[in-house]
């Protein structure tokens, strides 16, 4: 049996090593003191980094695999007070074959529930930790004499940073902190990575710093950076240097899921509306001093593209301003705040303005696009500029080819300070136009069918759509050559009843009148649209209306005349008509007195109507055909 006793000897010779590696840890580790293990790992912490920790507490030694020395109270900076930082517990952990010939290696470290504060006071640019870099710089600079077999990683278990710019008044906290630093004792790379809890998300990040000591004394160094979190991804690759000023090149890239969580997320504010969705972001970027410019962009925001360049700042205010161009885009989510009418599609909506997160923040963007889309508007080439100020929208329509002309103008949006209140104003002139698709999508009105001008200066305020319409002001004009009204032959109309006054309007809402010119002219004041004049003129038909409607209810109260122009020496024929009712189903009704005259038949019995001596005959003979009494005298006309 040979082999087996070969394996017997092999066992017991390993058996033996292990035995006497065991003895000597524990014997060399009994021969350290904590005081001496104390200022062992003390000595090698500065000897790395040349940052000298301060142990407050106590320290103890554990001689059984795996070797470490823990330090408890362990503070960095001269402020004792408000360290810059301060960890609960220090552990180092001991290289092995050091340790058999009783020298003290640290491994690695590992800071326990450690809070690091990164203080910067207000009028300075230097904070509590540049003392500190300093220091660091001079110590890992590639001729600073430090052992080769120094550690190299650094380990935070459940950390807290705080971050408190005086300068910026910003104040965060990143909690959950679980990093691992990978220390440059022997490349000049910097890495660290790991995760942290911020503002209740997880975010998962990693940093490479190409050369270390370098980006410490604010030389230029390569930095990789990676952030991911549910509501945004981030990713940077390019250069980074703090002289005089922190300065980053690079290449940047973006995306988020729904990006108004990531706005809400970050602090920017939620903007009003919906929309915000998928976006996603690639750049060239140059950040410094607060600001971040960014250069050959491409951007996707809810399924539209645009290129161009941007730039954010944070100095006083988030402030957000840029130059795109883009292809097809569709901008009704971003405006489905206003939706003008209610589920019952027949009145104005009342439903409060969303307009929280328009003072968070600020917008200066100006935007061209081929095609734009407005909930049913469609657009043609756009040019416009959105400015955002302290919760004042203002949009410009520098010129959009739509509806087969042009459209300029403004509108501008004011939410009211911790009010759900707004005060809306627009101005707006559409040239040349087809009225029947410019008025059918806009104002869903659908009886004019023609090419013309349209222009507008409106104003309101309110807390909802149907409130804008209450305190609604401002004028309207309308002129249109060479078109018709549709739903209503006015001709037709006025040529039967010339004829037969009696014999009842019909069904005359069919059909069209057209025009070879048709004014409109309103003045509004809260809510209610006054019509001085409003003209139709046509070589068969002349119509002149005047009145009031109502645009809170959305009612018409009109009255006119229409003219059915005479031919071969022919008198004119006038009618005078009201409307009332509802903007979508008006009632138009001919004047009833003028028909009657007009029917040779039926003006003796208006005339009699009108005579006393007449009225009383005709009663009494009534009377006596069906045998009622005679009504009480002094009482005439019961």
């Amino acid at each position: 049996m040979p082999t087996a006793i070969g394996f017997k000897r092999l066992g017991l010779a390993i058996g033996t090593v292990v035995a006497l590696g065991v003895g000597g840890i524990a014997l060399s580790s009994s021969l350290i003191s904590a005081t001496t293990a104390r200022d062992a790992v003390t000595a090698q912490i500065k000897a790395v980094t040349g940052l000298e920790p301060v142990v407050r507490g106590s320290a103890n030694i554990s001689i059984f695999p795996p070797d470490t020395i823990t330090l408890t109270d362990v503070v960095l900076g001269e402020d004792r007070k408000a360290p810059a930082l301060a960890a609960q517990v220090l552990t180092a952990r001991l290289r092995l074959l050091p340790l058999l010939m009783g020298r003290i290696e640290i491994a690695d470290v590992v800071l326990g529930r450690p809070r690091i504060t990164v203080r910067t006071e207000k009028g300075s640019q230097q904070t509590n930790w540049s003392a500190l870099l300093a220091t660091l710089a001079r110590a890992t600079k590639p001729d600073a004499e430090h052992s080769v077999l120094s550690f190299s990683e650094i380990h935070i278990s459940d950390g807290t940073i705080a971050i408190d710019d005086g300068e910026r008044n910003i104040r965060e906290t990143l909690r959950h902190v679980e990093m691992s630093l990978a220390w440059p004792s022997i490349s000049r790379t910097f890495a660290a990575t790991g995760q942290f809890a911020w503002r209740d998300q997880v975010v998962e990040a990693g940093l490479t710093v190409g050369d270390f000591n370098a980006a410490l004394r604010g030389d230029s160094s390569s930095l990789k950076f990676r952030l991911s979190a549910a509501p945004l991804k981030v990713a940077f690759d390019g250069n980074i240097s703090s002289k005089p000023t922190v300065r980053i090149d690079g290449t940047l890239a973006a995306d988020s899921a729904r990006l108004r969580d990531t706005l809400g997320w970050i602090g920017a504010g939620t903007p009003p509306g919906s929309g915000f969705g998928r976006f996603a972001l690639k750049a060239a970027i140059n950040a410094f001093d607060g600001t971040f410019a960014l250069s050959n962009v491409n951007l996707e925001l809810d399924g539209n593209t645009a290129e161009g360049v941007l730039s954010y700042s944070n100095s006083d205010r988030n402030l957000l301003q840029g130059t795109l161009a883009a292809g097809n885009i569709d901008m009704t989510p971003y405006v489905s705040t206003f939706r003008l009418l209610a589920s019952s599609a027949r009145e104005w909506d009342r439903a409060p303005l969303s307009l929280g997160g328009m003072r968070k923040l600020d917008v200066d963007v100006r935007m061209s696009a081929a095609q734009v889309a407005i909930g049913g508007a469609k657009l043609g080439r756009t040019a416009m500029a959105a400015n955002l100020r302290s919760g004042k929208l203002v949009v410009t329509i520098g010129e959009s080819q739509a509806y087969g002309g042009l459209i300029t103008g403004s509108f501008a949006l004011a939410a009211e300070p911790g009010e759900p209140s707004a005060e809306v104003k627009s101005q707006m002139h559409f040239a040349n136009v087809d009225l029947g698709s410019c008025l059918a999508q806009l104002f869903d009105l659908k009886h004019v069918d023609g090419r013309g001008h349209l222009s507008f200066s409106l104003e309101a305020n309110g807390s909802s759509i149907d409130a804008l319409t209450r305190t609604l002001a401002g004028t309207v004009s309308l002129t249109s050559i060479d078109g018709a009204l549709t739903g209503l032959n006015i001709e037709q109309l006025l040529r039967r009843l010339e004829r037969r006054p009696l014999s009842g309007t019909g069904d005359f809402r069919t059909g069209r009148t057209p025009y070879d010119r048709f004014n409109v002219a309103l003045k509004i004041a809260d809510g209610v649209a006054a019509a001085d004049d409003i003209r139709l003129d046509s070589p068969a038909v002349k119509l002149r209306v005047q009145g009031t409607t109502s645009v809170p209810t959305r009612d018409l109260d009109l009255s006119g005349t229409a003219t059915l122009i005479g031919t071969d020496g022919e008198q004119n024929f006038e009618l005078p008509f009201i409307v009332r009712g509802s903007w979508d189903l008006p009632l138009i009704l001919p004047d009833a007195q003028s028909l009657i005259r007009r029917s040779g038949s039926a003006a003796p019995l208006l005339d009699a109507v009108r005579d006393r001596s007449a009225r009383e005959a005709v009663r009494s003979a009534i009377d006596r055909l069906t045998g009622a009494a005679p009504p009480p005298a002094g009482n005439p006309n019961p």
